[in-house]
């Protein structure tokens, strides 16, 4: 998938936005047939469980923090945030983070074909504030730490192998994790207000025991070419990982990170930004900029991302209005659901399921605004193939 430059913007009906072109010119370009609808169409009524979905999809309560998990003995973790899928035979396994400190840690869910929970158990404990991650072509699940001087530690979504901390990745506030199978390096955010945007290159692919931690060095202009540098010291001690390579590109507050067909994809919460690399000619640019469009567009507090086989990109909002918001190929902003009655709340974990017809995801902090009130979810519908 190949995504045009932004931004040229035209808001339609406050709910939605077109996107293209290789520079803001504030014009108004056509609505689509349905103004703010998006290519899943407009949201419908709250259903039993507040949220509101587009025609034909269907949401159910996958677990809630403190709870035990459908008939399995096994109690879901606070603070429910960054997950993947796995493929598990006929099934499949939902992974999720924990982003309390201490204990942290994360926790799976298995479902059987026809979508039955049939177990849950812990993958990751004695960990803190595990936010965002990343799945692995090897199929682990990279979970890291939010934390200063964080690691990220390399899980097995099946529970059978013990977690292993891999300081080579640097430490430093972790934020998610993107595997790029074609370049054989992770890419890695920060979460700070002056963090940077990392890769990580393992001496052998598929073992992170041991490789290079670079960043990226570019100007301070919104695109342009980049580079990448080796970090001197990924241990980021006595001086941060994100301080030791001068010209290192800033980014305020780096979130989710998205790979697919030589492109990654990456958001910065401090601005509200979906930020694009090209990889096939090492350049950068905006994918997606909130000031651009005078905060009317349904897109806010970007967060998670997470792609689907159409080349849509789903973002989460932590806070806005509770949305997961959808970027498509050609360029249109829309909300395909919104969670109601949680505004204390942040979403959190997108990911599919390995057909791509379930989209999990977590309401950080529930209806209650604490910790202890996450609420797990599946979406099933006619998602775009």
């Amino acid at each position: 998938m190949e995504r045009r430059n932004l931004l040229r913007a035209a808001v339609l009906g406050g709910t939605s936005a077109a996107l293209g072109g290789t520079l803001w010119r504030g014009a108004a370009y056509a609505a689509p047939a349905q103004p703010g609808a998006g290519p899943y169409g407009p949201l419908g009524s709250p259903d039993a469980n507040g949220i509101r979905l587009p025609s034909g999809f269907t949401s159910r309560v996958i677990a809630r923090s403190g709870q035990r998990v459908g008939s399995t003995s096994y109690t879901w973790h606070n603070a429910p945030d960054g997950g993947a899928c796995y493929a598990d035979g006929t099934g499949w396994i939902y992974v999720s983070n924990s982003e309390i400190n201490p204990s942290g840690g994360a926790s799976a869910v298995r479902f059987s074909s026809t979508g039955a929970i049939t177990g849950a158990y812990r993958i990751l404990s004695n960990t803190r504030q595990n936010c965002a991650g990343g799945k692995t072509p090897w199929n682990t699940w990279l979970s890291c730490e939010e934390v200063s001087l964080g690691y990220v530690y390399e899980t097995d979504p099946w529970g059978t192998n013990a977690a292993v901390q891999r300081a080579a990745m640097g430490r430093f506030k972790h934020e998610a994790a993107a595997a790029d199978p074609v370049r054989k390096v992770i890419y890695l955010t920060e979460d700070e207000s002056d963090g940077r945007f990392y890769r990580f290159v393992p001496t052998t692919w598929g073992n992170l025991s041991s490789g290079k931690l670079q960043v990226m060095v570019a100007g301070s202009a919104t695109s342009g070419s980049f580079t990448w540098t080796d970090v001197p010291d990924p241990d980021g001690s006595p001086t941060a990982t994100r301080s030791q390579v001068s010209g290192s590109k800033s980014f305020n507050g780096g979130e989710g990170c998205h790979y697919a067909n030589d492109t990654v994809w990456f958001t910065t919460k401090g601005d509200n930004r979906v930020w694009q690399l090209n990889l096939l000619n090492n350049t950068y640019e905006l994918a997606y900029d909130d000031s651009l469009v005078n905060g009317t567009a349904p897109l806010t507090g970007v967060d998670n991302i997470t792609g689907a086989s159409s080349g849509d990109l789903f973002v989460a909002e932590d806070g806005g209005n509770m949305e997961i918001c959808v970027i498509t190929p050609d360029d249109v902003v829309a909300s395909f659901l919104r969670v109601d009655g949680q505004s204390s709340s942040e979403i959190t974990g997108p990911a599919f399921s390995p057909d791509g017809t379930r989209l999990y995801f977590s309401s950080q902090r529930g209806t209650t605004g604490s910790s202890s009130g996450g609420i797990t979810y599946e979406v099933t519908g006619p998602f775009r193939s």
